[in-house]
């Protein structure tokens, strides 16, 4: 067994240094060597240009990434927000008398008739009692003399 996963482990092996060197043929062509400074500067514009489309593939592969990265992470701060949350359902108004809802609750075989309205305290309205207005001029002599500030101290009016 250790004899044939040694086999497989070297078939491999050779098998990738195959695939380089095809790979490497098929992409990468061999560099001529020029033999003037003419031929030289040509190679030189070449590689530069090889060397700048590479490099803006490589930026806008950064970019695609980065936005990636980033609706992920949008994403998951959903999850958790989601996760975190529950919605409430809303409730419905109702339109049910006292003696239906309890119908309701008990069932049809008790009938219990309850009025809410009967068993409210009735709360009478204080009437406050404004003095007349009647002569101000005098009104306001009285308050001022001696008596008339005893009176109001008193709890008696002027």
């Amino acid at each position: 067994m250790l004899s044939i996963a040694e086999a497989l482990l070297q078939k491999e092996a050779s098998q990738s240094v195959a695939d380089e060197a095809a790979y490497m043929s098929e992409h990468c062509s061999d560099l001529p060597f020029p033999h003037s400074v003419q031929e030289l500067q040509e190679l030189c514009k070449k590689l530069r240009h090889d060397i700048d489309k590479i490099d803006e593939e490589r930026c806008d592969l950064e970019a695609k990434v980065k936005k990636g990265e980033k609706e992920i992470e949008d994403l998951k701060i959903k999850v958790i927000d989601l996760k975190g949350k529950f919605k409430k359902p809303a409730l419905r108004k109702m339109r049910m008398s006292a003696d239906q809802m309890l119908q309701a609750l008990l069932g049809s075989k008790h009938k219990v008739s309850l009025d809410l309205r009967a068993n409210l305290k009735q709360v009478k309205k204080e009437v406050k009692e404004e003095p007349e207005v009647g002569n101000w001029p005098k009104t306001i002599e009285d308050k001022a003399s001696m008596y008339g500030r005893k009176k109001m101290f008193e709890g008696g009016e002027a």
